[in-house]
């Protein structure tokens, strides 16, 4: 089945070109892209169950024998993350489509959009599955370039601003990131992970502190860790919903398993564990603190997507197989929440109007639909009982407690502040937002709030020539939000062959041999 293991780079490419070449048939890149995600899907959930029975499934691309060429590598971790980013960038798609057949593509020009989302989808998967640190660059810098595009789609002068931060920021970790690629390369020789493990070790500890520690910085930008994470809330509330979407789930989480990936594969055990930790703690409670003050839908959910990047850290930096394997479960728990609240973020915005908390008001009940896909992931995200996210969380407290370390158990306290503060942060969007009486100003609900009034002054006529028609969302739209929402409610029913899948992986990555022995099986050279 190793030939499967390049189809979820390969297939997204092709499907880009092919796109590409039918921009004039609008119809055809949509059918095209579905065709290629699902088939994407259905090879990564194949990967997933093979690499669980017969261990790492390697592929020596071009048939050149490693070290000398390039390798893909499908472990377990790899192949779950392919599962997951696969399904959330599907329901993304069919979301997008309806946004842009609502819209007359106007927000999301389809013969720009669609070739564009494939090729990053590409490079999310070309990461994922990257045996090498130079292709885990390749990757990083594929799903980069697409998303400066999805980014700026629109043109609008905010996009722009935020485009460019957005574009300068990641020119810089991705320059960092391939400066630590050419001192590995002048230290050990090689930049294939699985010959790295033996020649990293053999280097003096100063050295493999340094290599390290300029690998964490890169990755650490991407994944918007404190304090190297000011630039993500001006960034991804500017893009259309759609691209908001994927790019919380997805980009992100990427950097987090790198970090994952080169943290226990290249150095185990190394002196940045107490540092892991502290930067965990301050991605956690500064992160919620900034929700807490923001007062637009879109940009607390930024701040929660920065706070939350912590739990992973947290588990991390325990470097324990119960820290690890829940850290791991918590990637996958919110790659699909977040995802699925940036949609209904998207929603929130199309049928209210807007997504600052002072504009909007009512919706409970002008879109009670709405209100439960906000109200079901959102509760997952706070991590209230049964759902995914209180066993993510739960699964990391365990590990902290029996770490037992002062550190650890300041970290259990922040995640319990940050679980706090991030359900008050939800509970106030849900007060405002949903529950109380609607906004004049919010589409369809302006007659009703001046037919209430009784004051007896005339009320000025409002023009609502421009403003968006919400009152009945697009059925795809609703659709994908609500697939998204049940996969999400799917995670906690099964949460416990998930956790057990995350500990095999957690355990692989601990004992490394597997992954090496998989690349090398006569002993790497």
């Amino acid at each position: 089945m190793t030939w499967l293991v390049p189809l979820p780079v390969v297939m997204p490419l092709l499907g880009a070109a092919l796109t590409l070449l039918l921009v004039a048939r609008p119809r055809a890149q949509r059918w095209v892209s579905l065709t290629v995600l699902t088939a994407t899907v259905a090879v990564a959930a194949t990967l997933l169950v093979r690499s669980s029975l017969d261990g790492p499934l390697v592929v020596e691309v071009g048939g050149w024998v490693a070290p000398l060429g390039i390798v893909l590598v499908a472990d377990q971790l790899a192949a779950l993350m392919l599962v997951v980013s696969a399904a959330v960038t599907l329901c993304v798609l069919v979301y997008s489509i309806g946004q842009g057949t609502a819209d007359g593509n106007e927000e999301t020009p389809l013969s720009v959009y669609h070739p564009t989302y494939l090729v990053l989808t590409a490079g999310v998967c070309n990461a994922f599955l990257s045996g090498d640190l130079f292709n885990l660059y390749v990757g990083f810098e594929i799903l980069l370039v697409a998303s400066y595009v999805l980014l700026t789609l629109g043109s609008t002068e905010n996009r722009i601003r935020a485009g460019t931060t957005y574009v300068v920021v990641s020119l810089l970790s991705s320059l960092i990131f391939l400066v630590a690629i050419g001192l590995v390369y002048a230290a050990t020789g090689t930049l294939n992970l699985a010959q790295l493990v033996d020649r990293l070790d053999a280097l003096p500890d100063d050295l493999r502190l340094v290599l390290q520690g300029m690998l964490l910085l890169a990755f650490g930008i991407k994944a918007a860790v404190f304090p190297l994470s000011a630039w993500l809330p001006d960034s991804y509330p500017t893009a259309p919903a759609p691209v908001t979407a994927v790019f919380a789930g997805l980009l992100t989480k990427v950097g987090v398993y790198a970090i994952i990936r080169t943290e226990t594969l290249l150095f185990p055990g190394g002196r940045t564990a107490d540092l892991l930790l502290v930067v965990a703690a301050l991605t956690m409670v500064v992160g919620i603190l900034g929700a807490v003050a923001q007062s637009d839908v879109k940009r607390l959910l930024s701040f929660t997507l920065i706070s939350h990047i912590g739990y992973m850290l947290f588990g991390v930096g325990l470097s324990t197989s119960l820290g690890l394997s829940a850290a791991i479960f918590y990637v996958v728990h919110h790659i699909t929440i977040q995802t699925t609240l940036f949609l209904a973020a998207g929603l929130v915005e199309r049928r209210g109007g807007s997504t600052a908390l002072d504009r909007l008001g009512g919706l409970a009940r002008l879109s009670p639909v709405l209100a439960v896909l906000f109200f079901l992931p959102a509760l997952n995200l706070a991590g209230i009982p049964p759902f995914s996210g209180f066993l993510g969380k739960l699964g990391l407290v365990q590990a902290g407690v029996a770490d037992g370390s002062p550190l650890a158990w300041t970290l259990v306290a922040g995640g319990l502040l940050t679980s706090l503060l991030t359900l008050y942060a939800i509970a106030r969007v849900w007060n405002l937002a949903f529950w109380r009486a609607p906004h004049p100003d919010m589409p369809d609900a302006g007659d009703t709030v001046r037919a209430a009034r009784t004051d007896g002054a005339e009320q000025p006529h409002r023009d609502t020539s421009s403003e968006p028609s919400g009152a009945v969302l697009p059925r795809l739209m609703i659709g994908s939000t609500a697939a998204l929402v049940v996969l999400g409610l799917v995670l906690t029913v099964v949460a416990g062959p998930l956790f057990d899948i995350s500990t095999d992986a957690a355990d692989d990555l601990l004992r490394r041999t597997p992954y090496v022995e998989a690349v090398f099986p006569d002993g790497a050279p």
